[in-house]
């Protein structure tokens, strides 16, 4: 899908923060209920104060397949997360991106090229009907159409044990699978495979730059997320998604060192939310989600303001045949408990 980014107008990007922050709630309330704000974990501080509701990929997924009532949807996140609200909100709501130019270089690791030339190519070794593709939620619009296609389903860091053991079980539709292509992170499916308690020698890394994906070993961080390096998964105390460390610093007893290994704005809010608590990244240079961190309160205040004023800026749609199969992958994530 092309994305065309308008140029943020320059009284935006020069507004103070009081001027920002003083145009964001006008507008907000100008809008009314007519208007959702879904905010991410990772969101900045001058973002995640205008959201109507907080949350992971998978909280939020969630929120966007069930309020159907808002006429706008703005999504501070990125861009596979408001293709995943658009293909899940109803035909008359409208999902709004404050910057297109807000991406996820995960989603981008794995592309539906190199993804169905894998597809071919394991098609000429295996038994295709009993491969079942898994996509992590982190990934386009057209890898969930793919999986949807072909059987598979969506899963998040949340859900991605319960999403695995349904691929290996038998399915009304389908015998269980013998073999999961997982994508596009090979940590968080590698993680969750050992957890599961399957043999390192039976899970490989499909390499598209190589003949038939080579072979390599794993490149491989305590509360560390499932994205990180199986290394360090290994010599941390507990492992989980956004939530599961949210929950876990939140339960931690006053005084508690806690060591995290997640995205920089999330370790720092949840420092300053926690102050009885000492929070660290475990990574004191790591750099935040850049992406991500291109939402922001400038972009917030234009596209709320240009909805009050009746145009729609940087809208996110899927075309029907996409959006169709890939709901189908969404859906099935959604309906495994």
């Amino acid at each position: 899908m092309l994305s065309i980014t308008t140029a943020l107008p320059e009284v935006y990007r020069a507004a103070p923060d009081d001027e920002l922050a003083a145009r964001i709630g006008e507008a907000k309330s100008l809008l009314g209920d007519r208007l959702l704000i879904l905010g991410h974990h990772y969101q900045k501080d001058e973002v995640m104060r205008w959201a109507d509701a907080r949350g992971d990929s998978f909280g939020l997924s969630r929120l966007a397949a069930d309020h159907h009532d808002a006429e706008f949807v703005v999504f501070c996140g990125v861009h596979f997360m408001a293709e995943s609200a658009d293909i899940l909100t109803g035909a008359d709501q409208q999902v709004i991106l404050p910057d297109l130019a807000a991406g996820c270089s995960m989603a981008d690791m794995a592309d539906i090229d190199q993804v169905e030339e894998a597809w071919e190519d394991i098609a000429t070794v295996a038994d295709i009907e009993r491969v079942v593709p898994i996509t992590y939620m982190n990934s386009t619009a057209a890898l969930k159409a793919f999986v949807g296609r072909h059987g598979g389903a969506v899963c998040t860091s949340s859900n991605a044990r319960r999403v695995l053991e349904w691929a290996l079980a038998d399915q009304p539709e389908r015998p269980a699978g013998e073999k999961v292509l997982f994508f596009p992170d090979q940590h968080l499916g590698r993680n969750t495979a050992l957890a599961m308690g399957f043999d390192p020698a039976s899970m490989v890394v499909w390499d598209p730059r190589r003949e038939f994906g080579g072979l390599e070993d794993v490149a491989v961080l305590v509360v560390v997320h499932p994205e990180c390096a199986h290394e360090v998964v290994e010599v941390a105390d507990l492992v989980g998604s956004t939530d599961f460390i949210i929950k876990t610093i939140a339960a931690a007893a006053p005084g508690t060192a806690v060591g995290v290994g997640t995205e920089i704005h999330l370790v720092k809010r949840l420092a300053d939310e926690h102050p009885d608590r000492h929070v660290e990244c475990l990574d004191p240079s790591v750099c935040p989600c850049t992406t991500m961190s291109r939402i922001d309160a400038p972009h917030l205040a234009w596209v709320l303001e240009e909805l009050v004023a009746g145009r729609v800026r940087n809208r996110i749609t899927v075309d029907e045949p996409t959006a169709r199969l890939a709901r189908v992958a969404l859906e099935r994530m959604l309906a495994i408990p």
